[in-house]
């Protein structure tokens, strides 16, 4: 359907003072202390914002051109989700490829749900938004990276007082978000929603300092368990303690895991595959 213009006509656009702008569905006409107008376009096509200048008046750049680039513009995205591959006719946002990749997941078994909703939820679902799975580039993560640096990033342990993170805090919990979305594009490859993947580079991590509890603090901690008011501390704490498993495995340990004759508990899905 033609665009009916009740504002940017030509007698409004030959009234406007130095200075001034008209806008309407897309195009922007300005005028310049020089005298001469110029053209732009700012629309959002697929959950991408375009924006670009068109001409100036003097290089007889006319509205209709500017009307042009944004026919031009739409009919380009319109034939890109055209032709994709059969079965994805219809171009998946990330909003939608992030409930549907959690769904799955959640019926499949994943790992780690609660960690991977809280950083879809918060932070890569607000900033990717509505934006086609299959156009989120390189240049997208990079700006996704510099926007969270910016963010205040707030590291709050348990029990204490809410402190601000350092910068290698910071990018270490950057690179766990970004973990989560490499993790979804390359299920939305093996589930045939896109066909590639853009880079993502991680920032680099500093080795962290690693604390040791000695024997009398281990000892001190086994007696605090025993007094807790929860049954379940004090064998989550010796468990810890004497295997060095990891937090989320100790509570999946099952009845038939556990060899008391050879003293062994085995562990079938570890981080690094089964072990004992």
């Amino acid at each position: 359907m033609t665009k009916v213009f009740s504002k940017l006509t030509r007698p409004s656009m030959r009234k406007l003072a130095p200075g001034g702008k008209i806008s309407e569905h897309g195009i922007t006409y300005e005028r310049q202390t020089s005298g001469d107008g110029v053209f732009t376009v700012n629309i959002m096509v697929d959950g991408q914002r375009i924006h670009r200048v068109i001409g100036r008046e003097s290089e007889g750049t006319t509205r209709a051109q500017a009307e042009e680039f944004i026919a031009k513009v739409r009919n380009d995205a319109k034939h890109d989700r055209l032709s994709l591959p059969k079965g994805r006719k219809v171009a998946l946002s990330f909003r939608d490829a992030a409930a549907k990749y959690f769904e799955r997941l959640a019926e499949s078994g994943g790992k780690d749900l609660k960690m991977k909703a809280t950083r879809l939820n918060l932070h890569l679902v607000p900033f990717f938004g509505d934006m086609p799975l299959f156009k989120i580039s390189a240049f997208d993560v990079e700006r996704y990276k510099q926007q969270r640096l910016q963010e205040p990033v707030v590291y709050r342990p348990r029990g204490k007082p809410a402190t601000r993170e350092t910068e290698s805090t910071k990018h270490a919990t950057i690179n766990r978000e970004l973990a989560v979305l490499s993790h979804l594009i390359n299920k939305a490859i093996e589930w045939g929603w896109i066909d590639r993947r853009p880079k993502l580079s991680l920032f680099k991590e500093g080795q962290g300092r690693i604390t040791y509890l000695t024997v009398e603090q281990v000892a001190r901690l086994v007696e605090c368990a025993k007094a807790d008011a929860s049954p379940a501390i004090y064998p989550f704490i010796v468990i810890a303690v004497e295997t060095s498993m990891r937090k989320m495995e100790i509570p999946s340990i099952r009845r038939e895991h556990v060899d008391l004759n050879r003293l062994v508990i085995y562990i079938p899905k570890a981080k690094a595959g089964a072990r004992e």
